[in-house]
């Protein structure tokens, strides 16, 4: 059958159907060996779903020419449609469908909105969602001659998948009829049950229809309001569906019969609402209303402005019926506005993909649309990728290869190497696209680099990523510090936190643990520690050897010379303009000290072991002053800062604070930091002394304690 059949799709003009002509006859070529589950020419499938297209949807001849040539194109991709000229549309359209018909979902009943989804970013002209539904109806129409397995699949895709959408869309007749035919095959107890029932009952809705409409349609006639009726006996699948669940039998269903009144008026609120009232009262006052069921919308209409008023009366027989009252506007919005049918009944959607089916909805009213590439794109926020068993996955778009891995396991994506997309090798920084199949190749060697973080998108693989190179700066700043641990332990050697900072500044690294993880790396030679920690001991040792020297050339120099070159410190006048007391070293009464004249400070007093002590006595002689305490405190305080270390135990900072607070001795400031890896305790606190007697009982009873590690005076 090359010639399209006499009498189709007579509804479009010559030029219409020539481009259907030239599709159909593409196709009976193409598809003229191939023949459906019951012997018949496949042919019939395509021109079935034609027929729907044209008929029943009333989309243009474009549409219809893309149905042909999607199913010529699917089974002999050999087949050249590109030099019959059709419209690029035509074109965009076959596309779409070709990639649909490649979805193989392993279990829709757990991907369902996946798979929806994936419908919708593969239709890049609105119109192929639709087609796609065409022809799933004409598949449901024919479920007969299908194998089972085949069946039962189709049957639960339709289900989960293509009835979702046809709501969604607004396309209520389709969805209605791909129910019904669900439902005779899923349940076909069920489905023989209504419907006998409805057949056994029709004329007695017919009755009831006329003798409740008769007296309200004098009533409204006397009262000049000008109305419609929308009269409806519900589909057998939604009969079903509220039997299930409010657990009633056929009987129970209060709304298998439903009237709808549409008033014609003008569009003032004020009006509309005084319409609806007066025909409600109308309607209650000839029947029995069940006041638990009415539902007032149009006072307060829902949050997405659907506006109706409905009840459920009871006539005089004891029949119930939904009775659901509206203006033309409230209509027209509930039917085709943003509160349509599908909005208001809870379907799962999100913003973007509502403006897209809104595109689709557009189209649909505007069948003589001629640029369809001007309608909204679909949501392009995610990519949808699938394995090679066909497990489908979505990531973000511009996802890699190795945003993939991560999202299948964490430990697939920490031993990446590269992958195969669609067959062919590709490194880990390859983008995907939708319908991209990815295989990710891995090495047990294989660890997450830092320039990772640079080119994954997804939040998941950032957060692994960034996991994982934390783990590993762990572990080789573990291993950095052991070795540097051990060396120096073998040298008898200390390397106090002071000369850690130093070195640190010295080579301008951030972190501790950057310091040890360079030592682990090999980029930091522990035997450039052991010079640098040997070097600043003989500078303080020669600074120390200095010092004692000016003390006892100070000394010599002080029997010989006046009293007045010696400056008495006494602790009241601390705050005095003539000296004060060096912020570096924090002595203490008591303490030996010297003092060093500043240029803008005065004389700065500073502990003889202070860090800046040897450079001052070396390269400033002439600026040192012989210091010495008064014989007693005569009252004063002073501050000093300790960094106390214990174990991470409950009653460590309570036993330092009790014995800080058992002498003459005040907190000033007190700040504890935890470290976890460590299991340890770093308190930092100053406390007020009177003498550096008072202070050496303080820092006496805290190494003694049992949870103290280490004391030092900062």
């Amino acid at each position: 059958m090359n010639n399209l059949p006499e009498g189709l799709f007579t509804e479009y003009s010559p030029e219409g159907r020539e481009t259907i002509r030239k599709a159909f006859e593409i196709a009976s070529e193409a598809l003229k060996e191939e023949t459906r589950y019951d012997g018949s020419p496949f042919i019939g499938h395509p021109l079935g779903v034609a027929r729907i297209v044209a008929e029943e949807i009333g989309l243009p001849p474009e549409c219809v020419a893309a149905v042909f040539l999607h199913e010529a194109v699917r089974l002999r991709p050999e087949t050249d449609i590109r030099s019959a000229g059709f419209d690029e549309s035509v074109y965009t359209m076959v596309e779409g469908l070709n990639l649909i018909s490649t979805i193989r979902p392993k279990d829709t009943r757990l991907e369902a909105e996946k798979y929806k989804k994936l419908i919708i970013q593969y239709s890049r002209d609105p119109r192929v969602t639709v087609l796609k539904l065409a022809d799933r109806l004409e598949v449901m129409r024919n479920l007969s001659i299908f194998p089972r397995s085949s069946r039962e699949s189709k049957v639960l895709e339709t289900l989960l998948l293509y009835i979702p959408l046809a709501h969604q869309l607004g396309l209520y007749n389709m969805k209605r009829e791909m129910e019904d035919i669900w439902l005779s095959y899923s349940e076909p107890e069920q489905y023989r049950l209504i419907t006998n029932k409805l057949k056994a009952t029709a004329k007695d809705r017919e009755r009831l229809m006329e003798e409740f409409i008769e007296p309200l349609k004098r009533k409204l006639s006397d009262a000049g309001i000008s109305y419609k009726l929308k009269i409806r006996t519900k589909a057998a699948y939604s009969i079903w569906a509220k039997m299930v669940k409010q657990k009633v039998p056929f009987e129970g269903v209060y709304d298998v019969f439903a009237i709808r009144f549409i008033i014609d008026c003008e569009e003032d609120p004020a009006v509309e609402k005084a319409l609806c009232w007066k025909v409600y009262s109308f309607v209650t006052e000839e029947y029995e209303p069940d006041t638990s069921r009415l539902r007032d919308w149009v006072t307060n209409p829902k949050t997405n402005g659907y506006e109706s008023l409905h009840i459920t009366v009871k006539n005089r027989d004891g029949a119930y019926l939904e009775v659901q009252i509206r203006t033309r506007r409230m209509d027209d919005v509930a039917e085709n506005g943003f509160a349509s049918h599908w909005a208001y009944k809870g379907i799962r959607h999100e913003e973007s993909m509502d403006k897209w089916l809104v595109a689709v909805r557009y189209a649909l009213e505007h069948p003589d649309t001629d640029s369809p590439e001007e309608l909204p794109k679909p949501p392009s926020k995610e990519i949808f990728v699938f394995t090679p068993t066909g497990e489908l996955r979505i990531l973000p778009a511009g996802a890699s290869v190795l945003d993939f891995a991560f999202n299948i396991h964490t430990n697939i994506g920490t031993h990446c190497l590269g992958g195969k997309v669609n067959g062919k090798a590709v490194t880990i920084r390859e983008k995907l696209s939708t319908g991209d199949v990815v295989e990710i190749l891995t090495g047990k060697n294989q660890r997450p680099a830092p320039d990772w973080i640079n080119f994954v998108v997804s939040s998941k693989a950032r957060s692994k990523v960034k996991q994982a190179l934390g783990e590993a700066e762990h572990r080789k700043a573990s291993d950095g510090r052991e070795l540097l641990t051990r060396r120096l332990k073998n040298w008898k050697l200390t390397f106090p936190d002071e000369l850690l900072s130093e070195f640190l500044k010295k080579r301008k690294i951030s972190s501790v643990n950057a310091f040890f993880g360079l030592i682990s790396d090999g980029e930091i030679d522990v035997n450039e520690i052991k010079e640098f920690i040997l070097g600043e001991e003989q500078r303080h040792k020669e600074a120390v050897e200095a010092a004692q020297a000016a003390e006892a050339a100070k000394v010599k120099k002080e029997t010989s010379s006046s009293k007045d070159d010696i400056l008495v410190l006494n602790a009241k006048d601390l705050k005095g303009l003539d000296y004060k007391m060096a912020r570096c070293c924090n002595p203490v009464f008591g303490d030996d000290v010297f003092g060093f004249v500043s240029r803008t400070d005065g004389i700065k007093i500073h502990r003889i072991t202070c860090p800046n002590a040897a450079r001052l006595l070396e390269m400033y002689p002439y600026r040192i002053q012989k210091v010495k305490w008064a014989e007693s405190p005569s009252g004063g305080s002073f501050q000093v800062a300790l960094k106390v270390v214990t174990a991470g135990e409950g009653t460590s900072i309570s036993a330092v604070t009790d014995v800080v607070n058992t002498f003459r001795t005040s907190i000033r400031s007190f700040n504890v930091m935890e470290n976890r890896r460590a299991g340890t305790y770093e308190i930092t606190l100053k406390i007020s002394v009177p003498s550096n007697l008072e202070l050496d009982k303080v820092l006496s009873q805290l190494k003694m304690l049992r949870q103290v590690i280490k004391v030092t005076r900062v």
